[in-house]
């Protein structure tokens, strides 16, 4: 049941990184718009630092606890039969999210901060976003599975 709770949170907590916390903090257009007063730079540096400082205790919480339950699976042993299966492949999306954050949305929020905002930066970010969340719903249904 651990499994399913942390996966069950994650999921939520990348649901709205991708439908409300991106769309708003990467938006193009008038947010970054310097309006004449060639600030726009200092005005996303500003922003993605707060994104960064509020969002990163959440991250901990949440990879702590998916940490902490696909040990528990494996420390455990794996259910027999379909549910051994379903709990494995619950454990082996969550690897895969946190690969994909390590390895790809970590450095680009990285050179977000370091160098700016830039559309291939944002691009990259997005779509690592989305391979998260596949991640996510992936490891949350395999849960389920095993845990019924």
């Amino acid at each position: 049941m651990l499994l399913v709770g942390a996966t069950a949170l994650h999921l939520g907590f990348q649901l709205v990184v991708t439908a409300l916390v991106y769309p708003v903090l990467l938006a193009n257009g008038a947010a970054h718009d310097d309006g004449g007063d060639g600030r726009a730079q200092d005005r996303w540096s500003r922003a993605h630092e707060l994104h960064r400082r509020r969002i990163t205790p959440v991250v901990g919480l949440v990879y702590g606890l998916l940490a902490l339950a696909c040990a528990a699976v494996l420390v455990s042993g794996l259910p027999a039969g379909w549910r051994g299966a379903a709990a494995l492949a619950s454990v082996a999306a969550v690897v895969v999210v946190v690969v994909v954050t390590a390895t790809t949305a970590g450095p680009a929020h990285g050179r977000l901060a370091s160098s700016g905002r830039s559309e291939a930066l944002v691009r990259r970010l997005r779509r690592a976003d989305a391979v998260r969340l596949a991640g996510a719903a992936v490891a949350a249904v395999a849960a389920v599975l095993a845990a019924v």
